[in-house]
């Protein structure tokens, strides 16, 4: 029951952005390549998350599970991931994280309590779970779906806030910043220069 299985978030729109956040390169590889590779550094499995519009040649050499459609936003995909391997627990990671590293997911995982219904981190700022920076438990996601069912939001940060999610502060709340825009996108790259020099 405490396997933990690893799942990179692809299917969003990027409409801020205005390209593909999963294609933007941070690290000299495609965001959406270099998440994979950190999870698969701390978890048992791992996949991509991509909408049924995304082409499965897109990832030939790795693992990919198509969104369903059965709910709306980001829970879309990681429910999706649930209904296919439904006694995993899920790291997930959006593509907007260009700071987030390896560091800090495993504090992420080793912080992991398997009682509750997601371990989330948070900014020592804001103390509010990052839903797509979170290891989401398997009784937690089945709670999630009663949720989806029945709430008009389908803001997968209010659930944590209403539910039972334990909270693991980054060592640096920069890792947990989304670059959504292109004017975010050149705050990380010159962050990641900086750290580089």
């Amino acid at each position: 029951m405490n396997k933990l299985f690893g799942l990179v978030l692809t299917g969003g729109k990027s409409s801020r952005m205005g390209t593909d956040k999963a294609s933007i390169n941070y690290h000299k590889e495609p965001q959406s390549k270099y998440l994979y590779k950190l999870l698969e550094q701390v978890c048992d499995l791992t996949f991509y998350s991509i909408g049924d519009q995304q082409k499965i040649v897109d990832y030939p050499d790795e693992k990919c599970i198509v969104d369903l459609n059965e709910y709306r936003g980001p829970l879309n995909g990681i429910l999706s991931a649930h209904k296919a391997h439904p006694d995993a627990g899920w790291l997930v990671l959006a593509c907007d994280l260009p700071l987030i590293d390896l560091e800090n997911l495993i504090l992420l995982k080793k912080e992991r309590d398997t009682e509750k219904t997601a371990t989330a981190m948070a900014t020592h700022k804001t103390k509010l779970p990052e839903p797509l920076v979170a290891i989401w438990e398997p009784e937690g996601l089945k709670e999630a779906i009663a949720y989806m069912e029945a709430a008009q939001s389908s803001c997968p940060r209010k659930f944590l806030i209403n539910s039972d999610t334990k909270l693991v502060f980054p060592i640096h709340d920069k890792v947990l910043f989304n670059a959504n825009t292109l004017a975010e996108y050149e705050h990380a790259k010159s962050i990641l220069a900086n750290e580089s020099i």
